[in-house]
């Protein structure tokens, strides 16, 4: 299978530092299916070619793979050795492993510079078809040409297979391209060699990041690239895109879509700051984006992440780089595994307990539990709440009428519902409680998002 990557930027030569693979030698890789050959047809400065041909060993895979299989044939009559799949997007990570971490030892600028690129990939597998391939490319701003294979050119009757020839064109940083090859080739076939864990979370979590949660087709993709298995598919919509996925609906620009979870966190670390509190629980804290921001705020003194997955909790940790931290600032910073259902006394005796997006992820039959746990057992000074919007999903033009945006929401709320919630809660347990619209506000539906801000009352 070959997979070719041309520039016509000049110097096109270029292409051979950020590769780092000399235009004017063949090199060869041992992967764990066969052999990989680097070379480049053309190498001149105004165009510049690099080959990438998998040569896949049929034998050593029958003798490689499992035991068992579904269809017994299956590990010797399969397309493996001939298609584009898992396995070139295993060898693109061998063979361009520095290009893809962004490295480039001799011209580093050049990792970031867009440039003209053209892709081709000789014999893509496309389970859906090509109007799956543009739904899959064309969002990141390729422009796709595919060619549809015959299944047998000597018999034309048979009609087309399931393979392309797609070429793809963008003008983008390399290391981008080849992200977006790593993730979507596997996509396009449907399928993987080798085991899916947990650890392919973080891999999707790692590549995808800037692009996957904003792209319209997220939850195929990330449902396709962990082999359809469901539990790793909810875990890592939930860890890894929970907190820009509603925006990805709209038709706006991809600052605008980015735009209203930055004001969901600056307005709750404002509202922190007006109430003067030192200590915050984030409870349902994520890859820990409001950590973050409060740890860079002395004011803070004591801070609480507190979150149901342990993966996003490892997330949390490397971004917050506490390992890191000096000793003086090891104790301020603490994250916990728990769940918000749950009476927890590791999370009370904070000024301010903060949920952002965090109730619509949980069965609407569980909320009297949340409320238990935090106003009762925690029961701190404050409570910040916010939660989505649902009158304001009328204009998401991509929006079918009844669905939510996200794919693990419970359910979301109009602002009539959530102030009766929020003011039984408060009438209940003790509070005061006001409501404002967060981001761009519609006159007739709201904001996208709500907010609520519960005060303890004092005997």
């Amino acid at each position: 299978m070959l997979l070719t990557i041309k520039t016509t930027r000049y110097p096109a030569t270029d292409l051979g530092y950020l590769l780092h693979k000399h235009p004017a030698k063949v090199q060869q890789f041992q992967i764990s299916a066969g052999k990989v050959h680097i070379f480049y047809p053309e190498a001149t400065d105004t165009s510049c070619t690099a080959a990438l041909l998998l040569d896949i060993d049929p034998v050593g895979l029958v003798r490689k793979g499992p035991d068992s299989n579904e269809f017994a044939l299956d590990q010797y009559v399969n397309d493996r050795p001939y298609v584009a799949s898992s396995f070139m997007s295993a060898a693109i990570a061998q063979a361009y492993s520095s290009a893809m971490n962004g490295r480039c030892k001799d011209k580093p600028q050049l990792t970031e510079e867009a440039m003209p690129f053209e892709v081709t990939i000789s014999v893509l597998p496309v389970k859906g078809g090509e109007v799956l391939l543009r739904e899959l490319f064309e969002p990141l701003g390729y422009e796709v040409i595919a060619s549809q294979l015959p299944l047998d050119t000597q018999y034309p009757e048979w009609g087309l297979s399931r393979y392309f020839t797609v070429t793809l064109r963008h003008n983008l940083p390399l290391q981008q391209i080849l992200t977006h090859l790593y993730i979507l080739l596997p996509v396009c076939d449907n399928d993987k060699h080798y085991y899916i864990g947990d650890h392919e979370i973080e891999k999707l979590a790692e590549k995808g990041k800037g692009w996957l949660d904003t792209h319209p087709a997220q939850e195929i993709i990330t449902r396709r690239y962990l082999k359809n298995i469901g539990a790793l598919t909810r875990q890592a919509l939930e860890v890894v895109l929970k907190d820009e996925v509603d925006e990805a609906v709209t038709d706006k620009p991809l600052k605008d879509k980015l735009r209203l979870h930055d004001i969901r966190l600056q307005t709750v670390t404002d509202i922190l700051l007006e109430l003067q509190v030192s200590s915050v629980a984030d409870l349902g804290c994520g890859e820990g984006k409001l950590l973050r921001l409060l740890k860079d705020n002395p004011v803070f003194t004591r801070i609480l992440g507190m979150d149901v997955s342990l993966r996003a909790l490892d997330i949390a940790r490397s971004k917050l780089k506490l390992d890191k931290q000096p000793l003086s600032q090891k104790d301020r910073i603490q994250l916990l595994q728990g769940a918000l259902t749950y009476k927890d006394k590791r999370i009370a005796g904070y000024d301010a307990a903060v949920l952002v997006e965090v109730m619509e992820h949980l069965d609407e039959l569980r909320l009297p539990a949340l409320e238990k746990a935090v106003f009762g057992c925690a029961r701190p000074a404050h409570v910040i709440i916010t939660t989505v919007n649902a009158e304001y999903n009328v204009l998401y033009e991509k929006m079918q009428p009844g669905s939510f945006r996200h794919a693990d929401h419970r359910f979301e709320w109009t602002r009539a519902q959530f102030r009766e919630w929020a003011n039984g809660v408060a009438a209940r347990c003790g509070y005061e409680v006001s409501f404002r619209d967060l981001g761009e506000i519609d006159p007739t539906h709201g904001g996208p998002s709500q907010l609520a801000l519960f005060k303890i009352l004092m005997n």
